[in-house]
């Protein structure tokens, strides 16, 4: 590894790694911290953070952004007010760091040590929108522990050789409009311009119109290559979103693959009638046919071994005493390999069909996003492995493990060298206010990024 302090490479923190206390927008002392909080935490500028500490300080400043007080749960959709919060504090963290900071032409936010043109750059990073009443750990933590990490390796003292970037990528969990990771999507050119200029959210705004109302640029969205052949390898770290490395005991683990996934909506059509005058024989109730889908689509699961669910469902006229006319019902489904999925989804389809037709409902079904599977690639994957093995303490290689869920590394994939560690989760659950991580783990997850890190910047 080359000598000398990272306060010599151009765009270094320099001696401060940075007291986020005065973060604009940070909400201050909240619950929220990982395994409870300290009663002090460093801030003086200059000071010698280690990984938790400067972890913990940070995630207690995002604690309470876009969160609401009746479920404990984060509602911070796309350019939403919460949102554009948690865009600033990404911006005043890279600033006290004395990272270079942009917002690229989709609205992903870059912070950046060293020159960005340089090429051959290690990224990390993940995002900080949620789903509807998410949890605390889904994103914010790949986020967090990257500037945690970054404070860790100054910590160190080491010297970078590439260019080391943090992102935070827009709208990865799509609540708002319904289509996951808009902005690696756009950025890799899997997104069309005139697709993504017709995606709305519930109350029909358009994502151009909520970029614009945000203050950013619609007219500049699109694939972005020149930014991504800068990229030399993306790692994101992620909270486990199942009980894996809880069943092996491990708090940090390697990704393989993503299953194949996808979202398909089913467009249940009949007729809207009065719920107290119509007979149960004259009626066409798309909702009944809904519903026989619903439990159809966990039967075809359980057959195929694959994930099926129904998630989100929207009614008209949406009235108590009234008789739906319509039911759009949104399936998501998932699988280990494109075969089972094909299967699952077919299934569920096929059975949809045959009670639309029996009860004299018509159904349309759209396919409205797909990622096929992604295995992360295993040069990259295999050095992480090295990396941390090496580094660790438990002689042995760290657990390898695939995952249902996406992520934007997913998305990337296609364009860089990806690879995603995961921290453990000792309950499994993840896209609820009951997500969770213990502190020690997230402080294992921060030391390991920074290995990570260290391994493939700094030689």
């Amino acid at each position: 590894m080359p000598s000398g302090r990272s306060g010599s490479t151009p765009g270094s923190p320099g001696n401060t790694p940075g007291s986020p206390g005065n973060t604009p927008g940070a909400p201050g002392n909240t619950p929220g911290a990982p395994g409870g909080e300290p009663d002090t935490a460093p801030g003086a500028r200059g000071e010698q953070w280690r990984a938790g500490d400067s972890f913990l300080s940070m995630w207690r400043e995002l604690a309470t952004v876009g969160r609401h007080s009746d479920s404990g749960g984060y509602r911070r959709y796309a350019w939403s007010p919460a949102d554009l919060d948690c865009r600033a504090w990404f911006r005043a963290q890279a600033e006290a760091r004395g990272l270079a900071y942009e917002s690229d032409r989709n609205g992903n936010q870059w912070a950046w040590l060293g020159d960005p043109l340089a090429g051959d750059a290690v990224v990390t990073g993940s995002h900080l929108d949620s789903v509807p009443d998410g949890g605390a750990f889904d994103g914010p933590l790949g986020v967090v522990s990257s500037f945690a990490a970054l404070d860790e390796l100054h910590r160190r003292g080491v010297g970078f050789t590439r260019p080391l970037a943090i992102t935070n990528f827009g709208d990865e969990e799509g609540a708002r409009f319904g289509l996951a990771c808009v902005g690696s999507r756009l950025a890799a050119g899997q997104l069309a311009v005139a697709d993504a200029h017709r995606l709305r959210d519930g109350d029909g705004t358009t994502l151009p119109a909520a970029m614009e109302a945000a203050g950013y640029d619609p007219g500049t969205i699109g694939p972005d290559p020149e930014r991504l052949a800068r990229i030399g390898a993306f790692v994101e770290l992620h909270v486990e979103q199942g009980r894996a490395l809880d069943l092996t005991g491990d708090p940090v683990g390697i990704a393989s693959a993503i299953w194949p996934h996808g979202r398909w909506r089913f467009d249940f059509r009949g007729e809207a009638n009065h719920a107290g005058t119509t007979r149960l024989a004259d009626r066409r109730d798309p909702m009944l046919t809904y519903a026989e889908t619903v439990l159809a689509a966990r039967r075809e699961a359980e057959l195929t071994g694959a994930l099926a669910t129904f998630g989100k469902i929207a009614v008209e006229p949406n009235g108590v005493n009234a008789i739906p006319s319509l039911v759009r019902g949104w399936l998501d489904s998932r699988a280990a390999d494109q075969a089972t999925l094909d299967a699952v989804v077919t299934g569920i389809e096929r059975a949809a069909r045959e009670y639309a037709e029996r009860a004299g409902i018509d159904l349309d079904v759209v396919r409205e996003s797909f990622t096929p599977v992604v295995e992360f690639e295993h040069a990259l994957r295999d050095e992480l492995g090295k990396i941390l093995e090496a580094s660790g303490d438990t002689g042995r290689p760290l657990p390898v493990l695939g995952t249902g869920a996406g992520h934007d590394a997913g998305i990337l994939s296609a364009s860089v060298p990806t690879a995603m560690l995961f921290v453990r989760n000792p309950t499994g659950i993840s896209h609820s206010p009951a997500e969770h991580a213990a502190e020690d783990d997230c402080t294992a997850g921060v030391e390991a990024l920074a290995d990570v890190l260290e391994g493939l910047a700094c030689s």
